[in-house]
């Protein structure tokens, strides 16, 4: 017998903000359906993304206002006061496979941002 599983999951894109509410080469943090969400305009590589604003780490609502940069090629945002380094495309933590952080898609429409939930 086999078992089809539908992984296709729908996406329910919310305007968040606009485009110039969020730094160039930085993140703002926005209130979606109760859930804090930080937004990154990396403007270097002309790319955003969004993840929790939660830091596993220390349980503190910071990401937000995290450096961003790039390790081996990769985006990522680093704890403004713990320095844990969390990837913006897969959210796992790049030296402490204890952690992870959550990702949202984000599109961008005109002046405006949306984040998929």
């Amino acid at each position: 017998m086999i078992l089809e599983i539908n992984t296709s999951i729908a996406i329910r894109w919310r305007q968040a903000c606009k485009i110039e509410d969020i730094p160039e080469n930085g993140g703002a943090c926005v209130l979606l359906d109760g859930e804090q969400i930080a937004i990154y305009n990396f403007a270097r590589r002309n790319e955003w993304f969004a993840t929790q604003n939660l830091c596993p780490h220390k349980q503190q609502m910071v990401l937000s206002r995290g450096m961003i940069g790039t390790q081996g090629g990769e985006p990522k945002v680093a704890c403004p006061f713990h320095k844990k380094t969390f990837s913006l495309e897969t959210g796992k933590c790049m030296g402490d496979e204890a952690y992870q952080i959550t990702t949202y898609p984000v599109k961008i429409e005109g002046n405006l941002v949306f984040v998929g939930l």
